[in-house]
C-alpha cells in the first residue's frame, strides 16, 4: 500500500509560501502556487524552479556497473563516458515498458566513476524490486537508493542559463544538452545536468537533502531579477504535454512497447543482449497499428483523458491519453 506522508526536503518552504499541496507517488507535493497558467507561462517566457525530489535516484558503483545497466536498459551504456546522460527505457521480457529513465555516467572529484539512474516517482519501488534478482548476478556492483538522502531541483526556461550563471562556474554553463557534471553550489556538492521535462532549456540539480533548502533559496535569489517563479506539478504536467513528452501511466505502461509509443530511438538492439531485446527487434520491423500523436482542439474545451477519438465516418481510431487546455 502506498504511504502518502513522505515529504521532500523543501516541504516546509512550500507550505510556508502558500503552495496547494496534494499527495503524489507517496509524497506531499506542491501542485501550484500562483496558479497553473501563471506558472506555465513564467517557465515558457522566463524561468521556473521545480522541486522534483519525489523522482527516484538510484546509484550504481563498481567495475561492472556499466555491464549491469547495459543488460537492463534499452540504450547502450557500455560506451558511455563521464558526463554523458541518456534517455532510456526499462522493459520486461515481453518488451513492455516498466519505466522511462535517465542514466548518467558521473565522475566524483576523487576520480571515481559511478552511474545514476533517475526513475519515475510512481515506479521507484517497482523498479527497485525488479532490480533485486539482476543485482544478485553482479555481486561486485554496489547499489544504493539515494532518493531520501538527496533532493532534486529543476531550473527551466529561456532565462535558466542566466540564472544558473550566478550559481555555477562557466564550465557548468557550457554543458551540452544531455551532459552532466559533479560540481559545487556555494561549497555544497551538486550534480548538474542539462536536462529537463518542459521542452525548455535548463538544468536539473541533485544535492544532499540537508543542503536543499539553502540551494533552493540561492536559486530564488539568483533568479529574482529574472522573475523566477516556483512551479508546481500542475504546470510541470501541462508543460511536458505541450512539448509532446510522454508520462508513465498515461502514454506509457507495461502493455505498451517503445515503438508504438514513438520511442524507438531509445532502443539500440544491434549487437546487444538486454531484457526484451528479441521482442523489440521484431517490433522494430513491424508496421505500427497504433501511433502516439498530438491533437489540437478547436474552441476552449480541453481534451479529457480516456476520451475516445473517431474519424469523420464515426470509426473509433484512438483514445486520449493526456489532455489539457
Amino acid at each position: 500500500m502506498e504511504i502518502q506522508d513522505l515529504k521532500t526536503p523543501l516541504h516546509e518552504w512550500h507550505v510556508g509560501h502558500g503552495a496547494r499541496m496534494a499527495p503524489f507517488a507517496g509524497y506531499q507535493m506542491p501542485i501550484q502556487y500562483r496558479g497553473i497558467v501563471a506558472e506555465h507561462t513564467a517557465t515558457r517566457h522566463g524561468v521556473g524552479g521545480f522541486d522534483i525530489s519525489h523522482m527516484g535516484r538510484l546509484r550504481f558503483d563498481g567495475p561492472r556497473a556499466d555491464q549491469l545497466l547495459d543488460r537492463l536498459l534499452t540504450r547502450r551504456v557500455l560506451d558511455m563516458e563521464p558526463g554523458q546522460v541518456r534517455y532510456s527505457l526499462v522493459c520486461n521480457e515481453a518488451g513492455g515498458i516498466l519505466d522511462d529513465v535517465l542514466v548518467s555516467c558521473l565522475e566524483s572529484p576523487s576520480g571515481k566513476i559511478y552511474f545514476l539512474l533517475v526513475v519515475n516517482a510512481s515506479n521507484k519501488e517497482k523498479i527497485v524490486r525488479w532490480l533485486g534478482p539482476h543485482l544478485a548476478e553482479y555481486p561486485d556492483v554496489e547499489f544504493h537508493d539515494v532518493t531520501e538522502s538527496t533532493a532534486m531541483i529543476a531550473v527551466q526556461g529561456p532565462k535558466a542559463v542566466q540564472v544558473c550563471g550566478k550559481l555555477f562556474p562557466p564550465s557548468v554553463l557550457g554543458l551540452g544538452y544531455y551532459r552532466s557534471k559533479v560540481t559545487e553550489q556555494m561549497s555544497k556538492p551538486c550534480v548538474v545536468s542539462r536536462t529537463g521535462y518542459t521542452g525548455e532549456d535548463g538544468f536539473e540539480l541533485i544535492v544532499r537533502a540537508e543542503d536543499a533548502p539553502r540551494v533552493w533559496e540561492n536559486l530564488l535569489l539568483a533568479g529574482k531579477d529574472f522573475g523566477i517563479s516556483p512551479v508546481g506539478l500542475g504546470a510541470r504536467d501541462t508543460l511536458r504535454l505541450e512539448a509532446g513528452m510522454p508520462l508513465y501511466g498515461h502514454e506509457l505502461d507495461e502493455s505498451m512497447d517503445p515503438y508504438t509509443a514513438g520511442l524507438g530511438f531509445a532502443c539500440q538492439c544491434k549487437d546487444r543482449n538486454f531484457i526484451g531485446r528479441d521482442v523489440l527487434l521484431s517490433k522494430s520491423k513491424e508496421s505500427l497499428t497504433l501511433k502516439r500523436v498530438g491533437l489540437v482542439l478547436d474552441g476552449r474545451r480541453p481534451a479529457r483523458e480516456q476520451s475516445e477519438c473517431f474519424d469523420q465516418q464515426g470509426n473509433r481510431i484512438g483514445t486520449v491519453t493526456s489532455g489539457t487546455f
